[in-house]
């Protein structure tokens, strides 16, 4: 009866697993995301992200810097919008909020939650240096978004958890669940104390850098830039006792590089179509 048990248990699971997964719909990678919603991605990072602003030094949108920054994401913003109605996947954005923010933090960091929310460090402006260094870090950290990066982590974390209800998101958060509410908090704690966010992995990464450079072109941005970035950003990493957050999760080394410089090819194409539009 125990093995009996036991196997509808596993059985269960499995097929758990397999409705749970999906393709990156930009990509093609398998990747777990079925245990949390988007619907549920977006409302804990909306509230997540109003909890950060409202203890942040928002830089006024009327400074030139933040003026950069509304500006350059307005047009990844519309990038981003064409190339998915180009590959019929417009419905990845649905529900999206895009907000495009500076805050006074000396850190070298910038994100994008689900849901569109976008968040620049005035720390990171120097590395950046320009408009396009701006794009660079705002095409990449889009991506994350736009490919389910976030619900991916999650379903993950739940899945080592032996979280494997769907739905169990919403009802551990409605609940008070502490595991379910540690794992939101390591995905999505960009204002908090926590000592541990989960990483990104190798291959989101990759993802994200791709993705980043077709935006980034399509807004109009030499993707060649990308490569001039991140080799500040390693050098700002090497000369720094504590290494940039941004570099905790996004790693920026030769490998990096040259992957970078593999895709450009493809990225130079879509910026030759669309430069000076």
């Amino acid at each position: 009866m125990k093995t009996l048990l036991k196997s509808s248990i596993a059985a269960i699971a499995l097929v758990t697993l397999i409705w749970a997964c999906q393709r990156v719909p930009l990509t093609g990678r398998k990747q777990l995301v079925g245990l949390v919603s988007n619907e549920q991605m977006m409302s804990m990072s909306f509230t997540e992200y109003k909890g950060f602003m409202d203890t942040s030094k928002v830089v006024s949108q009327n400074n030139k810097d933040a003026e950069m920054i509304a500006r350059v994401g307005g047009k990844i913003k519309t990038a981003v919008e064409n190339y998915l109605i180009q590959n019929n996947y417009s419905q990845v954005i649905d529900g999206y909020q895009w907000e495009f923010k500076l805050v006074q933090n000396k850190e070298l960091n910038a994100w994008c939650m689900p849901g569109g929310k976008v968040c620049f460090y005035t720390g990171i402006l120097p590395i950046c240096k320009d408009e396009a260094g701006v794009a660079v870090v705002m095409g990449h950290e889009i991506a994350h978004a736009i490919a389910s990066h976030g619900r991916e982590r999650m379903s993950q974390a739940m899945m080592s958890q032996g979280i494997t209800q769907i739905g169990a998101v919403g009802v551990g958060i409605a609940t008070g669940n502490q595991r379910v509410m540690d794992i939101a908090g390591q995905v999505l704690g960009i204002g908090s104390q926590l000592t541990y966010v989960l990483p990104n992995s190798r291959n989101q990464e990759s993802e994200a850098d791709k993705l980043g450079l077709i935006f980034m072109a399509m807004a109009g941005y030499n993707p060649q830039n990308a490569v001039e970035f991140w080799k500040r950003m390693a050098e700002a990493g090497a000369k720094s006792q504590k290494p940039p957050k941004l570099l905790s999760t996004h790693p920026a080394d030769a490998t990096r590089i040259a992957d970078l410089e593999k895709q450009m090819p493809q990225a130079q194409k879509y910026y030759q179509a669309y430069a000076g539009k």
